[in-house]
């Protein structure tokens, strides 16, 4: 017996090895899919295949609307409460009376919000490559009425036109009474609005890597690169993995303040904080607050600070006079920079008035460079749903496989 166990178990350690062999092949196997496919779905791009990028776009639209249509229907008492309240508003909107004063100032500051609301979620949600709206949008709004500001000697543009034209009131005020606490407050709604807009854009990789761990079901590729990251965390060497690591142990080990403090200074790897908080099934509300008020508060205060700041009229001044200062081209690239500052305040003084028919260059360039980023984001956004449906056909293809 003693023998016919030593022939018994003889086999089983020759097996270990194989086994683990046949285990390491078979993973270096599906890392190769894998990448095959990424690289597969990542040329589905409209400069390389228009056709067939277009058509899964459309493809892809179809499936979303079809899974909100059932999102919708599974919450249609919600759906209807919410139909029931609109129906409701409009036809205290349309009804005549003294009420109408504070209906037209409710959608005026609703319609004002939800505008900023939405320019912070497309700088964050993670649609193609994001629009940077705070550049595009906000900055220069926080830019212009500081400049207005110093201009007029008073904040208390005329409404209307403000916000949507800023002239100076009649009996303007002194530049000595304005300061920079006087203008952030001027802004705070637009740069709050704003930041609660990014903080919502950053619930989708949170919700991703929570579903992903609670279901078990196949991971989007933030979360696949999450995981690899976890798992080869003893050998990371370079600075960007590290970065990561940094982040995703802050916001795992301190929480709460943890998450506050990334989401308080400017981070690209804030997406990763939103798929830690996810992964390890942090509570909803520790993740959104803490988003929420190191986004709408903390950050926006720095970045309203530095903008209103550097757009100061001295600040301003100098900037400009420096530019003349530059050997050979420094004279003419003066010019335009000069005119368009008067311009501008030319515009503050008159109200109604248009400037001359030919527009200064840089106001065109801007113009330019908004229209060719927009551009940018739509197309990124095709791309973004094309590949969305070339994975759906991949995991479909594999679930085949498996059933076979």
């Amino acid at each position: 017996m003693a023998a016919n166990g030593a022939s018994c178990e003889q086999p089983q350690k020759r097996a270990g090895p194989k086994d683990k062999q046949n285990g390491k092949s078979t993973d270096l196997l599906l890392r190769e899919r894998r990448q095959k496919e990424k690289e597969d779905r990542l040329s589905l791009v409209l400069w390389r295949r228009p056709v067939v990028t277009l058509h899964y776009f459309l493809l892809e639209t179809l499936v979303k609307l079809k899974e909100w249509t059932f999102e919708l229907w599974h919450r249609r008492g919600t759906v209807f409460v919410f139909l029931l309240l609109c129906f409701l508003f409009s036809i205290t909107y349309s009804t005549d009376g003294s009420h109408q004063t504070y209906v037209q100032y409710l959608e005026k500051k609703v319609l004002w919000c939800a505008y900023w609301v939405g320019l912070g979620i497309l700088s964050s949600v993670g649609l193609g490559t994001g629009l940077h709206t705070f550049l595009l949008y906000l900055g220069p709004h926080i830019a212009s009425v500081t400049l207005a500001a110093y201009e007029c000697g008073s904040i208390d543009f005329p409404e209307p036109p403000y916000p949507d034209q800023i002239i100076c009131p009649q009996d303007g005020g002194l530049e000595d009474s304005i300061s920079i606490f006087s203008i952030m407050s001027k802004v705070r709604l637009e740069a709050c609005m704003w930041g609660a807009g990014t903080a919502i854009g950053e619930l989708p990789p949170y919700f991703m890597a929570r579903a992903a761990r609670q279901s078990g079901t196949d991971p989007d590729e933030d979360y696949e690169e999450f995981e690899e990251m976890l798992e080869q965390a003893e050998g990371a060497q370079d600075f960007v993995t590290r970065a990561k690591l940094g982040v995703q142990h802050m916001v795992q080990k301190v929480g709460f303040f943890g998450i506050l403090a990334c989401a308080s200074i400017p981070n690209p790897l804030f997406d990763l904080a939103g798929i830690t908080c996810g992964h390890f099934l942090v509570p909803f509300w520790t993740f959104f607050g803490a988003t929420l008020i190191g986004k709408a508060i903390i950050k926006m205060h720095i970045q309203k600070l530095f903008v209103i700041i550097t757009f100061s009229k001295h600040i301003v001044e100098q900037m400009v006079s420096l530019i003349g200062s530059v050997p050979t081209i420094g004279q003419s690239l003066q010019k335009p920079f000069s005119q368009y500052l008067e311009a501008q305040k030319n515009k503050l003084h008159h109200a109604g008035k248009n400037g001359p028919a030919d527009e200064n260059w840089l106001s065109w360039v801007f113009e330019k460079v908004v229209l060719v980023m927009v551009c940018y984001f739509v197309i990124s956004i095709i791309n973004s749903m094309a590949q969305s449906y070339a994975k759906r056909l991949q995991q479909l293809r594999h679930s085949e496989e498996k059933s076979k």
